[in-house]
């Protein structure tokens, strides 16, 4: 416990902070979505810490079993276990005992098919898609899944069953997150190919494929997007919005297949960040107005 005091900003970077808070907006939109409101914010809050505390113990634990690749890459040799800040076996337990602790209060505090959820989530994510990036590009695929299902937990969480509406959020977080990752695959490919990954851009280079599912998907994205709206889950704010948000995607997709450029590769990665929060306030602004 002294450790994890005295080196608390090192093991709160391996929770992945940014990549956390994204999947409590995605886990806050279906718990909205499944509730009408947030008018029991104890069972949100809940949900939120529990989701909050798998995720980043999926985090720790993906860096514990991609320690050795870590040290090769720019972008994460100054992680704390590369760094040595951390050792592997205290890695381990810290990640373990995160999630372990998430699913506690899933179970005491939410429901059983919440925390069923949460553990696929983990599971997928740790034991699929992490060893998967060293033996097909498709590991991005494969990896939307486990990253699509946090709002299916929020909706589990608020409703304790799921519905078609909880499986339409399920698809906009799948497809978002192919531009959003190819984008960074794009970024980084370097490094990936340093360390052996088989992310899209390392597999065909010439960026051809790489700008081929970005469009394919950022075309997917605003169709899936606007589905709320049509099987009326939400109104036209809703709708207009997320067309506009939609668009705005599929636009830098375009520019990136023009220059192929770091630059607007990061112009993907910087609107498709911004997506899912304006979407969350979108979704709230819709309702307050119906109201």
């Amino acid at each position: 416990m002294g450790h994890i005091i005295k080196n608390y900003k090192a093991y709160w970077g391996m929770t992945k902070p940014s990549i956390m808070m994204l999947v409590l907006v995605t886990t806050a939109l279906g718990f909205y979505f499944a509730d009408g409101n947030f008018g029991r914010p104890w069972l949100l809050f809940w949900a939120l810490l529990g989701t909050a505390l798998t995720c980043g113990g999926s985090s720790v634990l993906n860096q514990y079993l991609e320690r050795d690749v870590d040290a090769l890459m720019q972008r994460t040799k100054k992680r704390p276990i590369p760094m040595g800040v951390i050792t592997p076996a205290q890695a381990l337990e810290f990640g373990i005992s995160f999630i372990l602790a998430g699913l506690l209060i899933f179970c005491w505090k939410v429901n059983l098919l919440t925390a069923f959820l949460s553990l696929l989530t983990c599971f997928l994510y740790i034991m699929v898609y992490t060893p998967m990036k060293r033996l097909t590009w498709l590991n991005t695929t494969f990896g939307a899944i486990p990253g699509a299902l946090p709002p299916l937990g929020g909706w589990a969480a608020a409703a304790n069953h799921l519905d078609p509406g909880g499986w339409v959020l399920f698809l906009i977080l799948f497809t978002w997150q192919h531009p959003h990752f190819y984008s960074i695959a794009w970024i980084y490919k370097e490094d990936y190919k340093k360390a052996g990954f088989k992310m899209l851009p390392v597999v065909h280079p010439d960026g051809k494929f790489t700008i081929a599912q970005i469009i394919a998907f950022s075309f997917l994205l605003v169709a899936f997007s606007l589905m709320p709206s049509l099987i009326g889950m939400s109104g036209k704010i809703y709708f207009w919005g997320a067309l506009i948000l939609g668009m705005g995607i599929l636009y830098t997709a375009f520019l990136f297949q023009r220059s192929q450029s770091n630059l607007d590769a990061r112009k993907i990665l910087g609107a498709s960040i911004l997506y899912l929060p304006l979407l969350l306030v979108l979704i709230i602004a819709d309702g307050f107005f119906q109201y």
